[in-house]
């Protein structure tokens, strides 16, 4: 036999699996591909962004693989945990290996159940392909990390954490939201809204920010799922052109989709903000810098690519490029009043934090935020350093606290309420208010931790709470200058 060119393994691998339903009703096999409306008039437009065949997958990571764990090996046999800049910076490795990573299996689940909802069989392929990669990169970044658990705290229960704790709800409630929507809308919040529009602003700066900050572990698994990054965006984009050239039907219904998971992606990145800010010993660049280079300037040429099909800007694109001067500074204020309760380490910028934050942030910093830090100085100073014993009001559908302030006046909280079947609802924003309205039914069965807290489920006081309950493991969490990972980090260096 000839040997077959790529092209043909790649068409045996795809649409010379499938076959026709003779005696099933398709639309029974298929049951969710329905499901949001939208319509597909012919699978065969579908144009495959991977083309890849499994074994020339398999040899392609397997490349990969070894030059990770390489540097890896080289990595730990060095004891470079001690020549990254500042213990403070293992802080911001914590949030990446609890808030981030286990998000990534659950999308490889997702990307696995979607798969199956899809009639189209280069698109069934292509779900399985980015179920893999996902998959690989929780196993990468759990190797990669792994190191520091040998030697610092925090690092041991991050799949315990994932369930219990209650910051970590919110990209919990994120993945979670995505999987239970239909196979489109999980391939649009995902495969488009967070890979395409937003992943740059997760991937490229905080792998960036090890680099600077001599965390080459971290940098190495961040380049190896770069790769596969990039392949995760041609199948975001692969299928919002697709469903919008099947059918003018589609349209309004992609438009409500992307709004959504805009909305919903941004929330999420607000955790995002607050390590390149605050938690970056050596910082590459400010969040509102990042937010103008990978989303206003990226994403605003995207959208314009997109208009021909009749698709706008997201909605409440204009209030997120506001928030970029207030997130970031909101955010870890919050984080510093509840460390005590969380499962890495807060601290007080240094003076110097302070200056750059003001040159960051000329128009907001000085007027709205240093000041509540030069009062924290002042009562850390005084043996009062400040931890808040209440519990904040959640969202119900970002899950975050409520610490976003009105636009038009930032020292005023944003809030927004519904009451829906003799029930009210606290909602951040008007964002978040249009997603519960439009599906009441699935976010009044949202699970929010304080609310456990008031109902009594979680344990009998706050140490037993966080311990127990929370599964934050013991010296996790509190003030940088009383922890074990600094006195650890100081006999060591």
């Amino acid at each position: 036999m000839k040997k077959l060119s790529s092209k043909e393994k790649y068409r045996l691998l795809t649409r010379d699996l499938d076959w026709e339903y003779s005696y099933e009703d398709k639309k029974e096999a298929f049951p969710y591909e329905e499901f949001e409306g939208l319509k597909i008039v012919d699978w065969d437009k579908w144009e495959d962004p991977f083309k890849l065949t499994m074994d020339t997958y398999w040899k392609y990571q397997a490349e990969k693989e070894k030059k990770l764990y390489a540097i890896l090996d080289a990595f730990a046999q060095n004891n470079s945990q001690l020549s990254v800049s500042d213990p403070r910076y293992l802080n911001a490795i914590k949030i990446f290996l609890t808030a981030i990573s286990p998000q990534e299996y659950q999308a490889g689940i997702g990307f696995a159940h979607a798969g199956r909802q899809l009639s189209g069989v280069g698109a069934r392929v292509a779900c399985q392909m980015q179920a893999i990669d996902e998959l690989r990169h929780v196993q990468t970044q759990i190797h990669a990390m792994s190191h520091y658990n040998k030697h610092f705290n925090g690092f041991s229960n991050f799949a315990d954490m994932q369930d219990r704790t209650w910051y970590l709800s919110v990209p919990v409630s994120f993945f979670h939201d995505a999987r239970t929507s239909g196979p489109f809308e999980f391939l649009l919040a995902v495969g488009f809204s967070f890979e395409y529009v937003l992943t740059n602003l997760l991937f490229v700066p905080f792998m960036s920010g090890a680099a600077h900050n001599s965390d080459m572990a971290t940098v190495t698994f961040g380049f190896s799922a770069q790769s596969d990054e990039a392949r995760h965006m041609t199948l975001g984009l692969e299928v919002i052109k697709f469903l919008l050239e099947q059918h003018e039907d589609n349209v309004p219904i992609v438009q409500r989709i992307l709004d959504k998971w805009f909305w919903r992606g941004t929330r999420l990145l607000t955790v995002v903000a607050m390590m390149m800010d605050y938690m970056l010993p050596k910082k590459v660049m400010s969040w509102a810098e990042a937010w103008e280079v990978y989303y206003e300037e990226a994403g605003g040429a995207l959208f314009k690519d997109l208009a021909r099909y009749g698709i706008k800007p997201p909605k409440y694109a204009d209030l997120i490029e506001k928030e970029k001067q207030h997130v970031s500074h909101q955010a870890w204020w919050t984080f510093y009043q509840y460390g005590h309760a969380t499962g890495f380490h807060t601290w007080i910028p240094t003076d110097e934090e302070l200056d750059w934050l003001s040159e960051k942030y000329p128009e907001t910093f000085d007027k709205y935020y240093r000041p509540r830090w030069e009062m924290a100085k002042k009562m850390e100073a005084e043996g009062k350093r400040y931890f808040t014993s209440g519990l904040p009001q959640l969202c119900q559908v970002c899950q975050l606290p409520m610490i976003f302030t009105e636009m038009d006046n930032p020292t005023q909280t944003s809030y927004r309420q519904i009451t829906y079947n003799e029930e009210n609802y606290h909602f951040c924003s008007d964002g978040c208010k249009d997603i519960f309205e439009h599906e009441p039914e699935k976010y009044v069965q949202a699970w929010l931790p304080v609310n456990q807290v008031l109902q009594g489920n979680m344990g009998a006081d706050l140490a037993d709470t966080v311990e127990n309950y929370f599964k934050i493991p013991t010296g996790a969490g509190g003030d940088i200058n009383d922890s074990e990972d600094l006195k650890i980090w100081k006999e060591n260096s």
